[in-house]
């Protein structure tokens, strides 16, 4: 009878926090420990927690004590662990460990000390833009833990590696798939430079450090070896790749490389800043073959004195322009973005310019949040908080409209041909996604048509729309 320990690892959050319980569970794997698709059947349950917003963190704690219910030990990982610490510790004593992302490269051992009956020390909360230089060229990504990167500089991957991780030849991948299907998020980089006032990220997250190329077509390449057909890249500022690197066009050239490793259909970027989006990375995106034009844009806001606020760029006007610009190089380009309403200061015609620039944009996905203060976040500290109900009431005001407009603008492309990669297998024919489309965020192509299988790329006719999601059939 086997006694090999085994693990559950639960992932909440983003994409990006996908490439790190990845990159946990190869670690987990190679210190000995059997992962457990089920939180009853292990000895370990590892939550790799989402630390953004209230919602975001009141699901981690909830996960946390569903997984000590049941029976096994529990570690607290990921965004939340990193942000509060010792504090999180303290508040919740289910957890029987909380770890750091400077813990990850010794996964194994802290599950060892967990397995031992010991609690290891929860780290006290850091400022990890600290961590490295202020000046970008001069970091290195190998003295500073970074979630999703793989291994550390100086370490070497061991003889054999167990099955589903990546080989040691060429530049190591650290990664085990957790999941099946033909899409799978790769990492970019980390970290954020940008000082938003409302965005507590970079504190808890880092400064910004790019992987280098090369590490990302090899795992583009491992990706590609284990059925993966798009390929999405993601970080905190995909715009912002390669500038610790010393060269601001390494997204530019990296693209079309990644879209030429064999087995990969369409590479899609995401997390552009509006701001950082040269003309020159603009062209790339809509007109390689294999990368979709696809533009998942940060603007949060449209009222330019909003964004000034919020230390950020634009105006309806400037937005508007960059549409327009991106438009006349690829006409059925796909554009989502989020925004924030409720911030500190906002007036009636600061929302009036939100609800003009939503009107005229002619977006394919839109989220809309209210602005809540979060911990050690400027914004916490601005004068003109905007009282809750009002904050709850523009929210839904601007989410109806939102609703409508992406209603609209699906209905704008039926009759237009799309090539969908198929996802997963309904009644009614097969689920995918368009250039147009991302994971989890955007709508959804329901394909019609004989013989159809999940993992592969269709052309397809779109003949009606439900909201933001399409039907089309097989042409």
């Amino acid at each position: 009878m086997s006694t090999r320990r085994t693990v559950s690892l639960v992932t909440l959050g983003c994409a990006r926090n996908e490439v790190d319980s990845e990159e946990l569970a190869a670690r987990m794997e190679e210190a000995g420990w059997g992962l457990s698709d089920s939180a009853d059947d292990a000895d370990v349950v590892v939550v790799n927690t989402c630390g953004f917003i209230d919602a975001a963190k009141k699901d981690s704690i909830d996960t946390l004590l569903a997984a000590h219910d049941s029976g096994a030990k529990v570690v607290a990982a990921g965004c939340l662990a990193e942000r509060y610490g010792a504090e999180l510790a303290a508040e919740l004593p289910e957890a029987d460990a909380v770890l750091s992302f400077d813990d990850y490269a010794a996964i194994g051992d802290r599950l060892d000390e967990v397995m031992a009956g010991r609690r290891p020390a929860a780290h006290t909360p850091r400022d990890r833009r600290t961590l490295l230089p202020i000046s970008p060229v001069e970091r290195s990504a190998g003295a500073v833990a970074v979630p999703g990167h793989g291994a550390p500089s100086g370490e070497r991957a061991g003889d054999e590696l167990p099955e589903g991780v990546a080989p040691a030849s060429g530049p190591r991948v650290l990664r085990r798939r957790l999941g099946g299907g033909p899409v799978a998020p790769l990492k970019l980089a980390s970290g954020c430079d940008r000082r938003c006032t409302f965005c507590a990220i970079p504190a808890f997250r880092g400064a910004y450090v790019s992987r280098p190329p090369a590490e990302v077509l090899e795992e583009a390449r491992w990706l590609a070896g284990h059925g993966v057909r798009e390929l999405v890249l993601v970080s905190e500022n995909s715009t912002s790749y390669g500038k610790d690197l010393g060269d601001l066009r390494a997204l530019e050239k990296l693209l079309p490389e990644l879209a030429a490793v064999e087995g990969i259909d369409r590479v899609r970027a995401s997390y552009l800043q509006p701001a950082e989006l040269r003309p020159g990375l603009i062209e790339v995106l809509c007109s390689t073959p294999g990368v979709a034009p696809y533009f998942d844009l940060s603007f949060q806001h449209a009222s330019g004195p909003v964004l000034r606020s919020m230390r950020r760029f634009g105006d309806r006007e400037r937005f508007l322009e960059l549409l327009d610009r991106i438009r006349a190089l690829a006409p059925e380009a796909g554009v989502r973005s989020n925004f924030i309403v409720g911030f500190p200061g906002e007036t009636d015609d600061d929302l009036d310019e939100l609800t003009a620039f939503l009107t005229d944009a002619r977006l394919d996905a839109i989220g809309i949040f209210g602005y809540s203060d979060e911990d050690g976040t400027e914004a916490a500290k601005l004068d003109g908080k905007v009282d809750p109900g009002e904050v709850a009431a523009r929210v839904e005001d601007l989410t109806a409209l939102a609703e409508e407009l992406t209603r609209q603008r699906a209905e704008e492309r039926i009759g237009t041909e799309l090539d969908v990669l198929l996802e997963e297998e309904t009644p009614d024919g097969v689920e995918g996604r368009a250039a147009h489309q991302a994971p989890e965020v955007d709508g959804t192509v329901l394909v019609r048509g004989d013989g159809l299988k999940p993992g592969e790329f269709v052309r397809a006719r779109v003949a009606g729309s439900d909201g933001v999601d399409l039907l089309a059939d097989v042409t």
